[in-house]
């Protein structure tokens, strides 16, 4: 498919929790938007039913996590307002020290639990570093976030940013260091140990394949989509040139890759600035890459930084300012 260009003119945003007033949230060109969810970082669709999560930045500290319906489009904040009360499960995270609903929400990864229950971890910053644990519940109208733990940051890493779900209770984590990062794996029993090979510039982005055997991460420093085997003797690891600052990976149902990030421009002294928001597909076995989206920075979606596959659309998310997702149509 050509790439989707936008013709970057400047809408009213007006702020709104829930909803956009009809003529502040109207298409540019052929991009759609969802209106309301507050610098929605991440997304994440719950398989099997029609609502995404977001994680929303409002500050350094604290933020929302929204879940957004693919059928009407309504937003609703589910964390902290509409929270369910914390219910520590002391067993599994027992060197965590208390609940915590203030933080800012960052990475999202999911683990399917029993019935309509999944388990909800989000990566959090503020107050402690670590990944926040919740019950996320969708038998409902609207999905229930319950506070069930926490797993504190290694020990000395700069910052976590992206988390996904392993086979045996496992998970694991970038972190996001650009002068030298690596990811880390966790485990109940066993706590955290380095992944090897995992050491470079800037990891950001981080899924898994279903039998964990592959990790794929958002190169963000080496704009490169990187593919690191997990459990194997030689280490494999490969990386594929996107051409811009990858920084969420996620899958799509037939299998791909969406890796999306910043494209920037740099001059001879070094200092860069950010012309567009692009998504590329990639192909897990060949690495090949073909380019989805390539949107131009404008107060619409000034930094988009996550693409998920929705029907037959790519939504966008985004920081610095915004307060919608944008829908790009797919392939």
């Amino acid at each position: 498919m050509p790439k989707i260009v936008g013709s970057c003119f400047l809408l009213l945003i007006l702020p709104c929790t829930h909803a956009f007033a009809a003529e502040s949230c109207d298409p540019d060109g052929a991009v759609q938007f969802i209106c309301g969810p507050v610098n929605p970082e991440d997304l994440y669709q719950i398989p099997d039913t029609p609502w995404v999560i977001a994680s929303g930045r409002i500050s350094d500290e604290e933020g929302s996590i929204y879940a957004v319906n693919t059928l009407d489009h309504s937003v609703h904040v589910i964390f902290p307002e509409a929270a369910l009360a914390p219910q520590h499960d002391r067993s599994t995270y027992a060197d965590c020290p208390s609940p915590n609903n203030r933080f800012q929400p960052h990475g999202l990864a999911f683990r399917a639990g029993s019935d309509s229950t999944y388990i909800l971890y989000v990566i959090g910053h503020g107050d402690r570093e670590a990944i926040e644990v919740f019950n996320l519940v969708v038998s409902g109208n609207v999905p229930t976030m319950q506070w069930t733990g926490c797993i504190m940051a290694p020990p000395l890493t700069a910052r976590l940013n992206s988390v996904t779900a392993l086979p045996d209770a496992r998970i694991a984590a970038t972190n996001y260091d650009t002068t030298g990062g690596q990811l880390w794996e966790w485990h109940p029993a066993f706590g955290w140990s380095e992944v090897p090979g995992s050491e470079m510039r800037g990891p950001n982005g981080l899924v898994s394949s279903i039998d964990g055997q592959w990790l794929y991460i958002g190169g963000w420093s080496d704009q490169a989509l990187v593919r690191l085997s997990r459990g194997k003797t030689p280490i494999q690891l490969d990386s594929v040139d996107v051409g811009f600052n990858v920084d969420n990976v996620r899958w799509t149902d037939d299998g791909r890759l969406l890796a999306a990030g910043q494209g920037r421009q740099c001059g001879a002294d070094g200092r860069c600035t950010m012309v567009a928001s692009r998504v590329v597909s990639v192909n897990p076995d060949t690495l090949a890459v073909q380019q989805l989206v390539d949107y131009p920075v404008n107060a619409l979606i000034p930094v988009g930084t996550v693409a998920i596959e929705v029907g037959d659309e790519i939504w966008v998310g985004g920081i610095r300012g915004t307060e919608r997702i944008g829908r790009f149509p797919g392939q």
